[in-house]
């Protein structure tokens, strides 16, 4: 099925309604997995044509994405990345954790970004970042679809360490799943429990009587009023 390529149009719209000068495309990949970190790609692009064939990540095939991401680190002006880890995710919680990977991936660019295109209709970065908010923006934007190819690519390599490198990992597929729910994934956690790399606030452990009894709990009030949208003066 044909897709409509992405453009610069909000781009250009930020440019010409803020005075932005460098503006970043910003996407997370992980968000839903049982495993592994949230890693957020920050990517600025300036107006040039961009590679063909670029869109959002899960679009395109793991050999296809994979080369892409190879063109795009090369194309892009500048990007960077940042992650939250599965222990920064339970203590925490997925909203705050994913304002720390993507602070963490903009504070990493080597400029100061006037602008942030943030896929998605929930601005999860907040105040001092300029934030413009776009629904579907790793289809239709180039920054946000450079950046979710990039975190996509990356992230996944990461899981599949795991899987070879990482002592408890081998029976989970993480390879394959990236740590997302799966028949080989499921029946792992069954069998042997939760590694050191699941995030173990999650409810998935509810079904799994043997393990529930290792189910975290967020107490703190930061991650409380973080997760419903309070404002926090963190310092990250």
């Amino acid at each position: 099925m044909p897709y409509e390529p992405p453009t610069h149009t909000v781009e250009r719209s930020l440019r010409a309604t803020t005075g932005a000068r460098i503006v970043a495309g910003v996407d997370e990949v992980g968000r839903g997995a049982w495993a592994g970190p949230v890693t957020v790609c920050a990517a600025v692009t300036g107006l040039r044509r961009p590679p063909a064939g670029l869109t959002d990540s899960k679009l395109i095939t793991p050999k296809r994405r994979t080369a892409l991401a190879s063109e795009l680190e090369q194309w892009v002006t500048a990007y960077a990345l940042g992650d939250a880890s599965p222990e920064e995710i339970d203590e925490l919680g997925m909203t705050a954790a994913l304002r720390l990977a993507a602070v963490r991936a903009l504070e990493g660019l080597p400029v100061r970004p006037d602008a942030v295109i943030l896929d998605g209709k929930h601005d999860y970065l907040g105040s001092p970042w300029q934030v413009r908010t776009v629904i579907k923006g790793d289809q239709s934007c180039v920054a946000v679809a450079a950046a979710s190819v990039i975190a996509k690519v990356r992230r996944d390599a990461v899981m599949a360490e795991l899987e070879t490198g990482a002592e408890g990992c081998a029976a989970f597929g993480f390879a394959a799943n990236a740590g997302y729910p799966s028949p080989v994934h499921k029946a792992a956690l069954e069998e042997l429990g939760p590694t050191p790399y699941h995030r173990l606030s999650w409810s998935y452990l509810d079904a799994l009587p043997q393990w529930r009894h290792l189910k975290k709990v967020r107490l703190s009030a930061e991650a409380a009023a973080l997760e419903s949208g309070g404002q926090l003066g963190f310092d990250f």
